[in-house]
């Protein structure tokens, strides 16, 4: 009832609950409890294969996709620079090439460290890879068939 509140309940707020939680604790359950306790390796490999299968499938789909549209498109400038629709002057590219390796050059020298909040995630990543290695290599795997099919 709206008005009624109760002491002896306790209230689960799932918002704050789930706040600061990564998306593969919130599926696979906390830390302390791992895959292997919950599935056995049949199951994790399955698991591990069909998402890896369909993520490598969808990715070949799309590469190809992106790798048609960035070809026609070259070839559709190409075309275009022939037949004088535009004009391209390749001295100003060069330069602008020039200037661009420069600035990454200077930049990447300086600063070779991961920012703090990607180093966390990147290691809460590889905890989970270390964790589940199963599921982990039922994705690779099966990421690696669906490229291929």
């Amino acid at each position: 009832m709206p008005g009624r509140q109760n002491s002896d309940e306790d209230v689960l707020d799932l918002a704050e609950y789930t706040k600061n939680q990564p998306w593969w604790r919130k599926l696979f359950g906390p830390s302390s409890t791992s895959n292997e306790e919950k599935y056995n390796v049949a199951t994790q490999l399955a698991i591990g294969g069909v998402t890896g299968w369909c993520t490598g499938f969808i990715f070949q789909k799309v590469g190809k996709l992106a790798a048609t549209a960035v070809g026609g498109g070259f070839f559709l400038l190409q075309i275009a620079n022939h037949t004088g629709y535009i004009k391209i002057d390749w001295k100003m590219v060069e330069r602008d090439v020039s200037k661009a390796k420069k600035h990454l050059k200077f930049s990447g020298s300086t600063s070779s460290k991961l920012a703090p909040e990607v180093k966390s995630q990147f290691d809460e990543a590889v905890n989970f890879l270390k964790r589940n290695v199963l599921l982990s290599g039922g994705f690779v795997g099966g990421f690696l068939l669906g490229m291929a099919s």
